[in-house]
């Protein structure tokens, strides 16, 4: 299907203005809305629509401001700085060969709208690039054509009828009314006084028209009645203000708006004057490489893992970027001994520098070394190709010597390393024979640590959000798809461009960050004390590795395989039929129309859904989906574990390695991929099976070593309740304590139903549990759950003050703490909707919990990471899945680790209560526990 895109350039130009920083060439003259909403342009090219039109409005009255001449009243004059850039940018939009569509008499909406309709008639598919959210009311997919909204400033799209009222609770056809009903200060749309977005919604749900809230308007109590009541006869006035008119009378249509060839010497001299120095370095290669038209902003054709091409500016949150730290590098590649030699003495006598590798593969642990880039200064870089053989490679220097020359600065640890990521740059050199010492700064962990929420920490996003800078994508060297090539085949002097780039930004990252954390010293700490020093200790535990009985995981998998099976044959006999256990659409039919199951919950397009939660509804109602339930269980374990889990074995060295990531959870908490160790389940007998397969090398035993009640502990340190900190104090089953003070009864004389009650209370609080939620996880009512809840702050008061303080705190400032200091950010506390807003305020309660949780196993992983050094490899740190650290360690030492593992995880941290850990000893994880 062809592409329309339709970008509203009034929109964008004033956004620009108001939301990015103010920028100005060399001569002084403003450019902050040239850079914002060129990119935009380049993001929209890049994907190589086959029609596009920038639409801005035209100077003069229009026909709305005959129907209203109060019509956009309230609006100040243009900003001197924001009309200068006007004719600049309608310049550019010109030279890059856009359709540019200005339509006396009618604003850009009209024109927009117009050409949507009629391309959506034509079969085209249209995408109105805007931030106004007047757009609402085309959306469409459906008989009548696809219309979707995207927004490039925050990245959102809109492109159903479902997002639409997601996002506003109305329809696409009831925008207007709505719109009506609120009324618009800023073009001075008259509405209902005190009628926000929600109340027009509620009467929109109601009435399902403005004529119906019109028509009803009688039966709308209280002060908000009396004001729709004083507007009634203008509210028709206001829709039509706020209605897009769709049948301006147009010279060409959607077909017309082809890109033209772009006019390369009038962006030349747009680009010089206005200092986009980048966008001319990318103007220069595409020139030279005969690039078409539509491959303008995308590098060359060849599309982006990073993103490259037009300097940006930072995005929400970001600030104003100090030009030096923008502008273009100076790189050089190394071919000679002499140019190495300078570069050696360059790091020699620099206190620190940055570094990065480039490979062949991304897994470190069987990467090659292709090259290596350095830098000392930001702006001034080098990359030092080492394996590069691609047709015609230059000659290069031989890369074990390189390797020896860099050796003694790279593992001199009063040399201070910086890196984007650098756990994977450890991982490969430690292969080439290179142990790195003294890794002192992680960009990424520097972008973590002060925001851990609030945004990615990617190089390419933090250079666009620091530093104003885009850097240059993969694709552009390396191409993209099945044409793209390994990149010791890219050519050298475009290798040296991203490589060295890579090493470059990274101090240029460095300095703008270090800085910020500094001023924090809370923050501070949480870096320099926390995350830095678990780097190398994270790449130790995954180059060590766990070793994998694969005979086990087939016997295994093979018993999944029958029972699964015996499964299928049960679920035939009870459908009476066969049909695929595999095929929502299949389960639909048999259980909902055929079994005339009742559909408890409904997939987003309103059918009947299947899922596992869908099951569980309904699983006392017929046989059918319980058997449906386990087969998915048992499909699941073998498809991701016991079939997967062998061929992840790496064939150097005969063990899986997984791969943890510090930057994934905003509380602190570690994520681990390929294979994900956290998710395997325990809860079953044979999800717990799989661990059997993870087994302890010949001579030697797995020792498992895990924090118990850590959060609810972390719970009593921090609310202080007195009660609940005498249940640790004193060693007792603190779910048993907890149900002998809710049920007011002796210890001893607690049963099992209620210690079960007790702790579904203690974990389910922390988790921001609702009476609903506990009465159906313990299978009772309603009432009687909130009876429990009730009870148990009367018993616990100081946890309940607790959790008020918190969410207060939260709402006033924004983010809550750990212990230690870690910084969690909570977006929704005080904006978005209720929604939002009270899965906001549970996290608030959980993060200082779980947050806290991970900082002290992060420090204790630290501390037995050092003493497990000086222990000649008698026993080593091969996994940590959620509080549990797992070792592998000789039998004749296992007394002597568990010692040292269970005293340094317990003073990991100093709390009102003990840190007590749980430990265990086998042959294979699961014995271990």
């Amino acid at each position: 299907m062809p592409r329309l895109v339709l970008i509203d350039g009034s929109s964008y130009l004033f956004r620009a203005f108001h939301a990015l920083p103010p920028l100005s060439n060399a001569d002084g003259e403003p450019t902050g809305v040239l850079f914002g909403v060129v990119n935009m342009l380049r993001a929209h090219l890049k994907e190589q629509p086959d029609y596009i039109a920038f639409v801005v409005d035209a100077s003069g009255p229009t026909f709305r401001d005959a129907m209203y001449p109060e019509y956009k009243a309230n609006r100040p004059p243009m900003p001197d700085d924001l009309r200068a850039q006007i004719e600049p940018l309608m310049a550019i939009v010109e030279a890059l060969g856009l359709p540019l569509l200005r339509v006396p008499g009618v604003e850009a909406d009209d024109v927009i709208g117009t050409l949507a309709l009629q391309a959506a008639a034509d079969g085209i598919e249209v995408t109105i690039s805007t931030g106004d959210k007047d757009f609402a009311q085309l959306v469409r997919d459906d008989g009548d054509g696809r219309i979707a909204l995207v927004n490039t400033m925050s990245g959102t799209r809109m492109d159903s009828v479902d997002a639409v009222v997601g996002k506003f609770g109305v329809r696409p056809d009831q925008i207007v009314d709505l719109l009506a009903l609120m009324g618009d200060k800023v073009d001075n749309v008259p509405g209902v006084d005190k009628c926000g977005p929600k109340t027009a919604a509620k009467w929109l749900a109601q009435y399902d028209s403005l004529d119906g809230v019109i028509a009803h308007a009688g039966e709308i109590k209280g002060k908000i009645g009396d004001n729709l009541r004083a507007v009634l006869e203008r509210l028709p006035l206001s829709r039509d203000l706020v209605t897009i008119k769709t049948d301006v009378g147009l010279e060409g249509g959607p077909r017309t708006l082809a890109q033209r060839d772009r006019d390369i010497e009038a962006l030349r001299q747009l680009f010089t004057r206005y200092g986009m120095s980048q966008a001319l370095r990318e103007l220069d290669g595409d020139a030279a490489a005969g690039t078409s038209a539509k491959d303008v902003g995308n590098g060359n054709g060849n599309g982006s893992a990073r993103g490259a091409g037009f300097v940006t500016v930072p995005d929400g949150g970001g600030e104003s970027p100090d030009p030096a730290l923008s502008a273009p590098g100076e790189y050089e590649t190394v071919l000679t001994q002499a140019r190495l030699e300078h570069w050696i003495q360059a790091l020699g006598e620099a206190e620190g520098f940055a570094f990065d590798t480039e490979t062949d593969s991304l897994d470190p642990l069987r990467a090659n070394l292709v090259g290596i880039s350095l830098c000392v200064e930001p702006g001034t870089a080098c990359y030092i190709p080492l394996a590069h053989d691609g047709p015609g490679a230059q000659a290069q220097l031989d890369r074990d010597a390189v390797l020896a020359a860099l050796r003694p600065l790279l593992a001199d640890a009063g040399k201070g390393k910086v890196g984007q990521h650098g756990k994977y740059d450890i991982h490969v050199l430690r292969r080439h024979g290179i142990e790195v010492a003294g890794y002192a700064d992680d960009t990424m962990l520097e972008s973590f640590v002060l925001e851990s929420g609030r945004t990615r920490h990617d190089m390419d996003s933090l250079a666009k959000r620091y530093l104003g800078y885009a850097t240059i994508p993969y694709s552009e060297v390396a191409g993209k798809g099945s044409k793209q090539i390994p990149f010791s085949h890219v050519a050298i002097a475009d290798a040296t461009r991203y490589a060295a780039e890579d090493a470059d930004v990274t101090m240029r990252l460095h300095r703008v960050l270090a800085p910020r954390l500094a001023a924090d010293p809370g923050l501070e700490g949480v870096y320099r004390d926390i995350e830095i020093p678990l780097v190398p200790v994270l790449a130790r535990v995954e180059a060590n590795g766990v070793l994998i009985d694969t005979g086990e995981l087939r016997r295994q998998s093979a018993d999944l395989s029958k029972r699964m099976l015996a499964l299928q044959q049960q679920a035939t006999e009870l459908a009476g039929r066969t049909f695929n256990l595999d095929s929502p659409k299949q389960l639909q039919a048999l259980l909902f129309d055929e079994l005339a199951l009742p559909a408890k919950l409904k997939t987003p397009k309103g059918q009947p859904s299947t899922n596992e939660e869908a099951l569980e509804a309904i699983a006392d109602l017929h046989e059918l989906p319980r058997v449906i339930l386990d087969y998915r269980g048992l499909a699941k374990l073998r498809s991701t574990y016991t079939d997967k889990l062998a061929d992840m074995v790496n064939p150097d060295t005969g063990r899986v390695h997984t791969s943890y990531h510090q930057a994934g959870a905003a509380t602190g908490r570690l994520a681990s991929s390929d294979p994900n160790l956290q998710n395997i389940p325990i809860r079953t007998a044979d999800g717990r099976r799989i661990r059997e397969a993870f087994v302890a090398a010949e001579g030697r035993k797995l020792v498992a070593c895990d924090y118990s009640q850590i959060e609810l502990r972390i719970m009593a340190h921090l609310s202080q309740d007195a009660a609940l900190l005498r249940a640790f104090e004193s060693g007792a089953d603190v779910h048993r304590a907890t149900a002998a003070e809710v049920f007011d009864k002796p210890i001893d004389a607690v049963d099992a139903d209620e210690r079960r009650a007790a702790k579904a209370i203690n974990f389910g609080l922390m988790y921001g549990m609702s009476a609903f939620g506990l009465a159906r996880n313990l299978g009772i009512g309603r009432g009687e759950a909130q009876d429990y809840i009730g009870l148990y702050f009367s018993r616990y008061p100081g946890v309940r003050d607790f959790m008020d303080r918190t969410r207060q705190q939260a709402r006033a400032q924004g983010y809550v703490e750990t212990v230690f200091g870690r910084r969690l950010y909570l977006e929704y506390i005080q904006k978005g909707n209720q929604a939002q807003r009270a899965g906001a305020e549970r996290a608030a309660i959980n993060a200082p919990m779980q947050g806290t949780a991970a900082d002290i196993i992060k420090r204790a992983m630290v501390d037995i990471q050092g003493w497990l050094d000086g222990q000649a490899g008698r026993a080593q740190m091969i996994m940590q899945v959620h509080d549990e650290l797992v070792f592998e360690v000789d039998a004749d030492f296992v007394d002597t680790l568990l010692a040292e593992a269970v005293e340094r995880m317990s003073s990991a941290a100093d709390l009102r209560v003990p840190l007590v850990v749980d430990s265990g000893v086998g042959d294979n994880w699961e014995q271990a526990h």
